[in-house]
């Protein structure tokens, strides 16, 4: 295809080229993503106007967003996909019912924005299949929330498919559409050159043009085509032959829209009005203007009128010239000319298709605090909320809290706004409703769900204990009105002090647990929640041993209830999951991080992925599955850059530590201890002196070992503490602190056997023969690796080989040395444990076995996708299948396996599976 530019856009050779590189990239099956970037009127519509006309031979779909829209859940993206909307069946049953019930198809639960984004993903590769598929969104600055979200999410997924997605943003414009891209390709559009710039100026100026009038005219509007077609419609012919006219300082967009306006206020009354309809109409619906028209008495004639000034057309849909011309029109018209428009749009639209958009324009025309449209508007919210517009739904309930006459109803309408607005990710603007709430009379319920979301806002913020406080107020006030909520206020806050650690106040764990262990006794039967609140709150009010059988039955619970749903692990997993590490409970971990990235998974709760995969490839590490915590890793982060969320960054330093063959992973460790600190996480924190004694254990400098574990020693942090006794005992036993690692052994003792899983009886067992000698000393070290085979920790298992096998060699016994040096070299070296595998490995040279370093680990021919993807497809799961798990397309899927073929040399799936299970 030709680069020349086409349809005489002036001095545009460069971006017609780059639109025409992105087609033909799309033809081959390589997507393409580009943002247009630049100010008002500087030709990014002309671009997409090009970009639409040159796409020979591909499909093209287009929207545009649209300023007045912006507070209506899944509008740009649903005028995107409308075209596509017959090929909904083709999607993966739980993809189109998420995309049924966002687009108001079907009722059914709260979709989560990811699944529905994967929806449109695949939608979009199922389309392009056919015909490679071009698609513009116009305006992207203006689109709504959750449609900003969901088509960056599929801009940041589209990989192989043969699809172009294209955005033209404005500049210097706040809105959704514009952050929610960044990051994405993108094109600068800029002003035309001098010289093109005085020719298009020419153009459009009869008669002669002072030249240095025309020099400040090309200077001020820095090349904006559109302003240089607009301002001089507004100079007199003095002020165009000699520049005698008034300067103007008001920014470019305003100027050009000023032009607009001059435009539009020499047209006819009727016609002035026929263009406020038309801009407060967002959707364009030409028979919606008609009727409006008829009842605001507004003749036929109007519309020729509008169309032969320039400003709009009337075709199959109503389109603005530009968006400067909307904004203009609506502004032309006073408040009272407003709401008479807005009025009549509302009885003008169906209550029945299209009750939300009938209530806004309610809301528009409403002048004074009115109960029925703020009841409406609250109806439109819940409907919002059903299809996952939490932003949408936090504007409604925000104007239904303006129009609310009632101070009582009017607070608890503040406060409903305040939490949609929170759970839409403006935690400024719900802090804003809140304080609004404040001066309403409040009832008790109300007063305590206030203060419970700013607590809740306060934890999101900093990861400290500054939301404890706050939390137990609130469960006082919900304990006289909803048991329920003041329970989960209570556990909130503990976790809030857990997660302050050793930066909280001192004593706040326990003030925290005994202030929670007067909560009343809830629902019956008890939920989840409840069982994890008592058990936590005896746990930190009377210590380990007194909380433990009370904690066991709590996890009891949550894996039986496991396998009959996900909700409440999806919620309480983040208090659930250390609970179950603080017993040293290896199978509820695995079974509880399994269902929640299984649950996850399909229900498309992005959000919730990223925490479920860390606490998985955790339990991956510790099992010594250091491959599958990799991918685990990398998916999480890859999901984190695309939904913006803040990097979890547990697993990948437990992983750095575990696999560190030098001091290089205690500087990784020390980094992502630092970032925790500036959250105020202190348990976070706690993490570093862990870690430091497993990587300097490993490395043999048991000195710096013992120094870590005493400083994690030094906080009883829910998860770590019982982990760092571990370390303790070890590095103590091998540095002749033997104080030291005795005082760790009997806090050990306690935990471990009331613990009693088989993890932590091992680790008893070996952390009391690292202290003993002779038969016990052999006895326990068999006792431990008995306990330690019937468990999931296979790294704790090898290192027991390892310490054994040392021992061993010092007791003079070579030959059974051997035999557990080498089990815990095979075992080390395969999971990739570097440090360990060579303590191993010099202690096998010491006994004159000579050892060949296996590097076929160091050897990573596939990325940590490919291998998860060939894992997958070895499993037996099709393409279909494998994309929906990792959200991606089943095009892109297959991309990645023909490199995983390509790299491991095999050309099926059974032979992959032969190659990655060695038969």
């Amino acid at each position: 295809m030709s680069g020349a530019p086409r349809l005489g856009l002036r001095g545009r050779r460069s971006e017609c080229q780059a639109l025409d590189r992105l087609v033909a990239e799309a033809r081959e099956g390589r997507s393409q993503v580009l943002v247009l970037r630049g100010e008002a009127g500087v030709g990014k519509s002309a671009l997409v106007d090009y970009l639409m006309a040159n796409a020979t031979g591909c499909q093209t779909l287009r929207a545009a967003g649209v300023e007045s829209e912006m507070e209506l859940a899944f509008a740009g993206l649903h005028q995107l996909c409308l075209p596509m909307i017959g090929q909904l069946d083709r999607l993966p049953a739980p993809q189109r019912e998420a995309l049924a019930v966002a687009f108001g198809l079907s009722a059914g639960s709260v979709p989560d924005r990811f699944l529905v984004g994967l929806a449109v993903l695949s939608l979009l590769a199922e389309v392009a299949e056919k015909q490679p598929l071009v698609c513009v969104v116009d305006d992207a600055q203006w689109l709504d929330q959750v449609s900003a979200q969901t088509l960056a999410f599929v801009a940041r997924r589209l990989l192989a498919e043969r699809v172009a997605l294209v955005f033209a943003v404005r500049t210097s414009t706040a809105g959704p559409g514009g952050d929610q891209l960044r990051g994405l390709p993108e094109l600068a559009v800029r002003g035309l050159g001098y010289d093109d710039a005085r020719a298009l100026l020419d153009s459009v100026v009869p008669g002669r043009l002072d030249e240095r009038v025309r020099d400040r005219i090309v200077a001020e509007t820095r090349g904006n085509p559109l302003a240089l077609l607009e301002l001089p419609r507004g100079l007199t012919v003095a002020e165009l032959a000699g520049g005698f006219g008034r300067p103007d300082a008001r920014p470019l967009a305003n100027k050009i829209e000023q032009s607009f306006l001059r435009r539009i206020e020499e047209l006819p009354g009727a016609t002035q009005r026929l263009l406020l309809v038309a801009a407060a109409e967002p959707v364009g619906d030409v028979s919606l203007l008609r009727r409006v028209a008829g009842r605001l008495g507004i003749s036929a004639d109007a519309t020729a009128a509008a169309e032969s000034a320039g400003l709009i057309e009337f075709g199959t849909r109503a389109r603005f010239r530009h968006p400067l011309v909307r904004s203009a029109a609506y502004r032309a018209a006073d408040p009272e000319e407003r709401q008479d428009v807005h009025r009549a749009l509302a009885e003008a639209t169906d209550p029945d298709s299209d009750p939300d958009r009938r209530a806004w324009h309610r809301a528009h025309a409403a002048v004074e605090p009115d109960e029925a449209v703020a009841g409406e508007l609250e109806r439109s919210a819940g409907r919002a909320q059903a299809r996952g517009g939490l932003a949408a739904a936090a504007a409604f309930l925000k104007r239904a809290t303006e129009l609310t006459p009632d101070p009582a109803r009017r607070g608890a309408r503040a406060v409903a706004a305040a939490q949609a607005t929170f759970e839409a990710g403006a935690p400024d603007v719900a802090l804003e409703l809140l304080s609004a709430a404040e001066m309403s009379p409040l009832d008790e319920l109300h007063r305590g769900r206030l203060i419970r979301l700013r607590a809740q806002i306060v934890f999101a913020r900093r990861r400290g204990g500054d939301a404890a406080p706050l939390l137990l107020d609130a469960a006082g006030r919900l304990e006289r009105t909803d048991e329920g909520q003041a329970r989960e206020a209570y556990l909130e806050a503990i976790g809030s002090a857990v997660f302050a650690g050793r930066l909280g106040e001192p004593g706040l764990l326990r003030q925290v647990a005994e202030a929670a262990r007067t909560a009343p006794r809830g629902p019956r039967p008890p939920r989840l929640a409840d069982a994890l609140l008592d058990g936590l709150a005896t746990r930190f009010a009377d210590g380990y041993v007194a909380g433990a059988p009370q904690l066991k039955r709590a996890l009891r619970a949550f894996r039986q209830d496991a396998g009959r749903g996900g909700d409440d692990i999806m919620r309480w997993l983040w208090l659930a999951w250390p609970a179950a590490g603080d017993l040293y409970d290896d199978e509820t971990w695995h079974e509880l991080t399994t269902r929640a990235v299984r649950t996850a998974r399909e229900a498309g709760a992005l959000n919730f992925l990223p925490l479920a995969l860390t606490y998985r490839a955790a339990a991956h590490v510790h099992a010594g599955e250091f491959g599958a915590a990799s991918a685990l890793i990398e998916e999480s982060d890859a999901l984190l850059r695309v939904t913006g969320n803040s990097h979890l960054g547990y697993a990948s330093v437990l992983l750095h530590a575990w696999r560190g063959a030098n001091t290089e992973a205690v500087g990784v460790v020390d980094a992502g201890a630092e970032w925790a600190g500036t959250w105020g996480e202190g348990r976070a924190i706690g993490v570093r002196p862990y870690l430091h004694a497993v990587v300097y254990n490993g490395l043999g400098r048991f000195h710096d070992a013992l120094a870590g574990a005493e400083e994690a020693y030094a906080f009883d942090d829910l998860g770590l503490f019982g982990f760092s006794l571990v370390e303790l005992v070890e590095a103590g036993a091998r540095a002749g602190a033997q104080e030291a690692a005795a005082t760790a052994l009997r806090r050990l003792e306690e935990r471990t056997l009331a613990s009693g899983t088989d993890w932590a009886l091992g680790l008893l067992a070996r952390s009391r023969a690292l202290l003993s000698g002779g038969e016990t000393a052999d006895r326990l070290y068999r006792e431990a690796i008995e306990h330690l085979r019937r468990s999931r920790v296979a790294v704790h298992l090898a290192r027991t080989h390892l310490v054994y096998g040392e021992w061993l060699r010092h007791e003079n016994r070579p030959a059974e040395a051997r035999e557990h040096l080498q089990t815990a070299y095979e075992l080390l070296n395969g999971f990739g444990a570097r440090a360990f595998a060579d303590r191993a490995r010099r202690e096998l040279l010491a006994l004159g076995e000579p050892v060949r370093r296996q590097a076929a680990e160091e050897q990573h021919v596939l990325t940590a996708q490919e291998a998860q993807i060939a894992r997958l497809a070895a499993g037996g799961k099709t393409n279909s299948e494998i994309g929906a798990e990792l959200f991606i397309s089943p095009r892109t899927v297959e991309w990645h396996l023909r490199k995983v073929f390509t790299k491991l040399d095999v050309d099926s799936r059974s032979k992959l599976r032969g190659m990655l299970t060695g038969s």
